[in-house]
């Protein structure tokens, strides 16, 4: 971990969890901590686990052995809904926007106050955030493109005040362009200390976003550090990041 990680508390904790799918076992005792204001990448290929460590996360894949704990309360067995009232936002990897209603009702459909009572994301505030999305306010998200859609889901989850933010590939599929505005935008939201957890293939997305990283493959972590030092292990990034 960084070093300035160490003296802040941990807001996530994924303590030793199993999680199966049916009979098949998807994570193997998976262990890691994102720290208060920290943005955490979890990296490893297609098929490596990510995805599923996020919904085990959000409460969409409890955990058959372990723990999931969010600023220190054990949230193991909790609902997606809530984990979403105790302050987790989450943008699944294939975005779920509600294609049949407009940007800007499904953006009102996620409004709520923080856990705190925080509520710092207007619809104004969020149009000042995402120009792209100003124009397209009354457009479908069915509509939308690839691109355009990945900004309403993560507006969307913005609009109910969390305080720790889970992107599930964000730079999954899209035009550079706008994996480049996604990577301002993470950037913006990182200077506010939010905690974010970013799981991706995309080791570069993450390098100028991310002050550590959490490598997994095959269900199981075989990294932990900063990205400094992810940088510097030619081992691990070619072993289990290289395509």
């Amino acid at each position: 971990m960084s070093a300035d990680s160490l003296v802040r508390p941990a807001v996530i904790e994924v303590a030793g969890i199993d999680v199966f799918y049916g009979a098949s076992q998807i994570l193997f005792g998976v262990e890691f901590a994102v720290q208060e204001g920290q943005t955490m990448a979890l990296l490893g290929r297609n098929g490596a686990g990510k995805s599923t460590t996020m919904k085990a996360i959000a409460g969409l894949a409890p955990p058959k052995r372990g723990a999931v704990r969010l600023f220190g309360q054990d949230r193991t067995r909790q609902k997606p809904y809530e984990m979403a009232r105790a302050g987790l936002g989450f943008v699944p990897e294939d975005r779920q926007v509600f294609p049949e209603h407009s940007v800007e009702d499904n953006l009102l459909i996620a409004r709520k106050p923080g856990p705190d009572g925080r509520d710092e994301w207007s619809l104004e505030r969020i149009y000042e955030v995402f120009p792209l999305l100003t124009p397209l306010r009354q457009r479908m998200a069915g509509r939308l493109s690839g691109g355009e859609q990945q900004m309403l889901a993560i507006a969307r989850m913005l609009m109910g005040n969390p305080s720790v933010l889970l992107l599930d590939e964000p730079s999954e599929g899209l035009a550079p362009i706008i994996v480049q505005r996604i990577g301002t935008l993470v950037r913006t939201l990182r200077e506010t200390r939010v905690t974010i957890l970013i799981a991706e293939q995309n080791m570069h997305f993450c390098l100028g976003l991310a002050s550590d990283a959490t490598v997994i493959d095959k269900g199981q972590i075989v990294f932990r550090g900063t990205i400094a030092e992810l940088k510097a292990n030619d081992d691990v990034r070619q072993r289990y990041l290289a395509l």
